[in-house]
């Protein structure tokens, strides 16, 4: 019977969590191991093995290994492994949630819908045997044709944040092993049972040993991967600042690099919109997952008369947010993921008070009975919030907003614009016109037009701007395929009758 992410038990009666090589469970001989908590209870869960070197070698030589074979594998051979795949989160798609809840802290419907759009990646690279065609053009020259391919990468890595332990995940490897590449995931240390769950689910679709591989660590396990000479092309998403790091590192090193980095969205309120239906967006938006999203709404930016308007409503409910333990059916948030992120977003509330904004609802000192040590904070916002200040600037990552007053359109559109970070943006109005105007001159990658989370779906692609997104190429949809192939373009004669003799100057295809 093969053991599952959490029943690898030690003596002290507590799981340790490993890596996953060549289609198995693998212990890590490092030495080092980090801790994983139960964010609602604060108790330590679980220990993570910390992959050296050495262990990060193992894996991405077994998946080099593995290439040729899984290359020279037909796509529909490919596509129908990943259909099985598909067919296996169905069925785990509870259990996968509640692991997600467990380790993150996110409400089960939350963590259920993180399953559901990941598996929405794995059913658009189902589709990969269309996707992969080329082109021909006939007779581009007299007895020459041409045509163009797509051809796998080789061993791709994956670095995945804490936030979204599944979903991330298959937003990359589900296109890459359905291009014809083999993938080595490092998953966040904080929630890394998923990541081997996935791996697990991989293996009883049928897929050959080595072409998926998992590997847990920090830093030491990241730059392994970054600085390997077998490893193509590095995926990652996190904050902007590694997000620069394991671009330029990468990239230093010969690779393809696609890295998502930080982001402050925001959501424009014009005095014409929906009020009730803005504020339940913003409620949403900004509060679900505790506000540990890169597509949360931390920034709402009210227009003209809108302002009064929409704090009289939003005040109320979040001051009324249901708060607790994830796995409780009545909840709306969970608590934040580790103890040392909750002490920082405290701080941003602490520096929001010292630079002058207006504290309308504090969320800091929230004890539930039973979870007084449980890593809760409650909903918090901030009213007056002057561009200037470091909790406008900088991404909290937390259920903190940040409400801005703008006296008009223009005047909003260009506060959007002028913030480093160009990932998502929202605006809420009646008026088409105006709509129209903001998805034209606005400088982010993805904008909702009365939707306040516009993440793209699986057959579009998701990526930002600015500083939230270093290299060329966004997340699955076309440009991920893109991103985990090659093109090749082959241009051919086959002689007969006189050769013609050697010619000197640059073929012209006459």
């Amino acid at each position: 019977m093969m053991r599952t992410a959490t029943d690898q038990t030690v003596g002290t009666g507590m799981s340790d969590i490993h890596h996953y090589i060549e289609g198995k469970h693998a212990e890590g001989t490092g030495g080092r191991w980090g801790d994983v908590y139960n964010p609602a209870t604060g108790e330590r869960s679980r220990r993570v093995a910390f992959a050296a070197a050495p262990e990060v070698d193992r894996a991405v030589r077994a998946a080099a290994a593995a290439f040729p074979g899984w290359a020279a594998t037909p796509p529909l051979t490919r596509a129908r492994i990943l259909f099985k795949f598909r067919e296996l989160l169905d069925r785990e798609a509870g259990a996968l949630a509640r692991l997600i809840t467990e380790e993150h802290g996110k409400v089960l419907s939350d963590a259920a819908g993180e399953v559901t759009r990941g598996a929405e990646v794995v059913e658009f690279a189902c589709g990969i045997p269309h996707l992969l065609k080329g082109e021909f053009t006939e007779q581009v020259g007299r007895g020459i044709d041409s045509w163009s391919l797509r051809q796998p990468l080789g061993v791709c890595a994956g670095i995945t944040p804490f936030n979204f332990p599944a979903m991330v995940p298959m937003w990359m490897f589900p296109v890459a092993l359905a291009c014809g590449n083999t993938f080595v995931l490092k998953p966040s240390e904080r929630d890394p049972s998923p990541g081997i769950r996935i791996a697990e689910l991989l293996t009883e679709a049928g897929l050959p040993p080595g072409v998926f591989n998992v590997v847990n660590g920090d830093q030491e396990a990241v730059d392994a991967l970054l600085h390997h000479p077998q490893v193509a092309a590095v995926s990652f998403v996190g904050s902007t600042p590694i997000a620069h790091y394991i671009y330029r590192t990468a990239a230093e090193s010969g690779k393809r690099v696609q890295a998502l980095g930080g982001a402050k969205n925001h959501m424009v309120v014009m005095p014409d919109a929906d009020i009730d239906q803005a504020t339940d967006a913003l409620m949403g938006a900004a509060y679900g997952s505790a506000g540990e999203r890169c597509m949360a709404v931390s920034v709402a930016v009210a227009v003209g008369g809108a302002g009064d308007r929409l704090m009289d409503k939003l005040v109320p409910r979040v001051r009324g947010l249901k708060i607790g333990p994830g796995t409780d059916p009545e909840a709306e948030m969970g608590p934040l993921v580790t103890g040392q992120h909750l002490d920082r977003v405290r701080s941003y509330v602490d520096l929001g008070v010292e630079e002058g904004a207006k504290l309308v609802v504090d969320g800091r000192g929230l004890k539930l009975q039973g979870y007084e040590n449980g890593f809760f904070i409650g909903g918090t916002v901030f009213d007056e919030v002057e561009p200037e200040m470091r909790i406008y600037k900088e991404e909290i990552f937390g259920p903190v907003l940040s409400v801005v007053r703008s006296p008009d359109f223009d005047h909003a559109t260009k506060l959007v614009n002028d913030h480093e970070y160009g990932n998502g943006v929202a605006i809420f109005t009646r008026d088409g016109d105006a709509a129209r105007e903001f998805t034209n001159r606005i400088q982010i990658g993805m904008v909702g037009v009365n939707v306040p989370i516009p993440v793209p779906m699986a057959f579009h692609s998701f990526g930002g701007w600015k500083r939230s997104l270093f290299g060329d190429m966004a997340v699955h949809g076309m440009e991920g395929v893109r991103f985990y192939t090659r093109l090749k373009t082959v241009t051919a004669r086959w002689p007969a009758g006189i050769r013609a003799g050697a010619e000197y100057v640059m073929p012209t295809m006459r």
